[in-house]
């Protein structure tokens, strides 16, 4: 491949980890904390790429063979991505194929909640203590959670997407609701405020806890998608 091509890769690539670094694109693949590495690989690829440009400009440029070789073409695909689709954050699709959802392990030690009325809590805190919290720090707590609703046969979930590197390693959580009113279609983002129904997790059915929902509100789609 020649010298000019391999440039032009460069600076499309290091203009796709910019252009998702700050637009916040990049949430959709990975966690917040990446953000550093990103701009940092994106800057070092553009000025790579610019770099080289100037040595051939200048005439510095060492004679070198051009070889053929295709598979370089494909460090196009994940430019084309970026820049022509824009693939969106996971979601319903990957809580309903599945099989592995609300896989948690207990931490221990849990503190108590705040003494505010309604307490919002992520669904991976929800889901950890209403498994494996057995001092009761969820009874008769009003409870705010923040998911995109599933509906699998006559059942209707609140759930949401963990991850611990980047979207590869995603693992659903989901909470069965009862209570919620019609009008909330498949994949809505909503605000739920209720009660955990005490001992509901149980190993038998997946660590699911039940949630009786008081209060529902459509969300927009949050900046964060993903719980880490």
């Amino acid at each position: 491949m020649r010298r000019e091509t391999q440039n032009i890769l460069l600076i499309l690539l290091g203009g796709a980890l910019l252009k998702i670094s700050f637009s916040g694109l990049y949430l959709r693949y990975v966690q917040k904390g990446f953000l550093p590495l990103l701009v940092i690989a994106g800057v070092v690829m553009v000025g790579l790429a610019g770099f080289s440009i100037y040595r051939d400009v200048c005439g510095a440029r060492v004679p070198s063979h051009s070889h053929s070789s295709r598979s370089v073409w494909l460090m196009l695909l994940p430019v084309l991505a970026v820049f022509l689709i824009s693939p969106p954050a996971l979601g319903v699709d990957v809580v309903n194929t599945s099989s592995d959802t609300n896989r948690t392990t207990s931490r221990g030690g849990f503190s108590a909640l705040p003494s505010d009325q309604v307490v919002p809590l992520s669904l991976t805190e929800f889901v950890t203590r209403t498994a494996w919290d057995d001092s009761g720090t969820l009874d008769g707590r009003t409870v705010r959670l923040t998911g995109f609703l599933v509906r699998q046969g006559d059942h209707t979930y609140v759930a949401r997407l963990a991850i611990s590197c980047c979207a590869a390693d995603a693992r659903p959580l989901k909470v069965h609701l009862t209570g919620l009113q019609a009008g909330f279609g498949d994949g809505q983002w909503v605000e739920v405020t209720g009660k955990a129904v005490p001992k509901s997790a149980t190993k038998e059915n997946s660590y699911i806890p039940t949630f009786t929902v008081e209060n529902a509100v459509p969300v927009a789609v949050p900046a964060e998608q993903y719980e880490s």
